[in-house]
């Protein structure tokens, strides 16, 4: 027998989504901390991101309504509103990306795809040696732990803030349900 109660949760991660960011994080710690440079493996996982990374741009335009770019895209404004907010402790509450959220994960897109794209670079003919693209090449990814490591630390103060989980509903796809001033891209009378 179905119950009267409402559902106390919200989709919000596709399932897309879901796989991309931890497929993305098990390839990038992979990468970072467990394969030998130049080795086969590295440069396989590296593509495998890099492929990743140009899907979810392909889903950013053609995905569900958190997914798109233009519903959460953080202009300087948003950004400034939000981080003003934030810091007096009376920033909303988003269903999908926050500002802050949007603009941190637009900076991983681009390291992500600037790293493999270093990578990829020093195993052609024209660039064999140049030490300059490994130096690119690892700056990228040392920025990627710092931002990645900024991202972790937002989402648990987040969590803490708003009282939900972050992380987890990177796993479920769930999120609790919008109410009162809530941000909703998808719904925005929310």
């Amino acid at each position: 027998m179905k119950n009267n109660i409402p559902d106390q949760r919200t989709k919000v991660w596709d399932i897309f989504i879901r796989i991309f960011h931890w497929t993305i994080v098990s390839g990038f710690i992979l990468d970072m901390f467990l394969t030998d440079e130049g080795k086969w493996l590295h440069r396989w996982t590296g593509y495998v991101i890099l492929t990743l990374i140009l899907l979810r741009i392909i889903w950013g335009f053609i995905g569900t309504p958190h997914a798109r770019f233009r519903d959460f895209f953080p202009t300087p404004k948003k950004l400034v509103n939000y981080l003003t907010q934030l810091f007096r402790g009376k920033e909303q509450r988003y269903i999908g990306h926050n500002p802050a959220g949007a603009t941190m994960m637009i900076a991983l897109i681009f390291s992500i795809t600037g790293c493999c794209i270093t990578g990829w670079m020093q195993g052609l003919d024209m660039f064999w040696g140049d030490e300059w693209l490994q130096e690119t090449h690892e700056l990228l990814a040392n920025s990627i732990l710092i931002l990645a490591g900024l991202h972790i630390l937002g989402a648990i103060i987040e969590s803490f803030r708003h009282h939900e989980n972050l992380i987890w509903s990177m796993v479920t796809g769930y999120k609790r349900a919008p109410s009162g001033t809530d941000v909703d891209h998808e719904n925005p009378s929310s």
